[in-house]
């Protein structure tokens, strides 16, 4: 096959494999190999706690007040001192940080490739609903309709849990790039884009973007994650003169926070580097 139209095979999602064809194949093989698929209750984990917030929340200003006083019977209004009593359910997670790498040596940017259980489930529920009733019994119940494993793979920005006390979200970041990409940084070699709310309205947990410009010099390490942590994670690439397509592809399932670290790059950084 002529290398032009073998390497149009390999961006099919415009992304590029970093690691040989070969080892590409046997990674996915791995990844996309979903057998004995149950759910059931979480009775404990290290990672997330459901909880349930009680609060008293009073209407403010004089706007709110005159609408309270129109949806109020007459004579009830007074009752509003006490406040309107609410509860919300939420669960209690570690803050993360997320990096945006950018590889000057192949002038793209550096992306993960994973399996998500949380994606998975959902895309079975969204086919067969109703699988997830199963949550409520006491032990793990078979879900029906099993799909390919394919379904619950996304592409991220390399991230990972700040659940370690003693390390700053640098450390921490650097940790990620190393063991998820392959990459050997140094704190001084981030450069802090956003911190931001994620999942507000079922974690509330704060996540930081770093950026850092890396070569391929840099690369000293395999990446694919911590294999004694069960992380299997492929290492792409996506050229800047498809990253936009990409992040706009509603066919490609990818994070928000890919979808904003492109958009930032492209309008932050490229012009500087004379990319544009």
């Amino acid at each position: 096959m002529p290398r032009a139209a073998s390497r149009a095979r390999l961006l099919e999602c415009g992304v590029s494999p970093t690691a040989s064809a070969p080892a590409r194949a046997a990674s996915r093989a791995a990844m996309e190999r979903i057998e004995g698929v149950a759910v059931g209750r979480c009775a404990s984990s290290p990672y997330l706690r459901p909880l349930t917030l009680h609060y008293r929340q009073w209407p403010e200003g004089p706007l709110a007040m005159e609408t309270w006083s129109l949806l109020c019977p007459l004579g009830t209004l007074p009752a509003l001192t006490n406040g309107t009593q609410k509860s919300w359910d939420f669960m209690k997670t570690h803050d993360s940080v997320t990096i945006l790498l950018f590889n000057s040596s192949q002038r793209s940017l550096v992306l993960v490739k994973q399996f998500r259980p949380a994606v998975y489930a959902n895309e079975v529920e969204r086919h067969f609903p109703g699988s997830l009733a199963a949550m409520d019994q006491d032990r793990p119940q078979v879900l029906p309709g099993a799909l390919p494993g394919s379904v619950g793979v996304t592409y991220e920005l390399c991230a990972g849990l700040v659940d370690q006390p003693g390390f700053s979200l640098e450390e921490v970041a650097c940790r990620e790039a190393w063991e998820e990409c392959g990459y050997r940084l140094a704190p001084s070699d981030l450069r802090r884009v956003a911190t931001y709310k994620s999942g507000v309205g079922v974690t509330g947990s704060s996540q930081t973007m770093f950026y850092a410009e890396v070569t391929d010099a840099q690369r000293e390490g395999p990446g694919g994650g911590l294999a004694e942590e069960g992380e299997l994670i492929e290492v792409t690439h996506l050229p800047l003169d498809g990253a936009q397509a990409f992040a706009d592809n509603p066919d490609v399932p990818k994070t928000l926070g890919v979808i904003f670290g492109v958009s930032w790059f492209l309008n932050c950084v490229a012009p500087g580097l004379g990319l544009q």
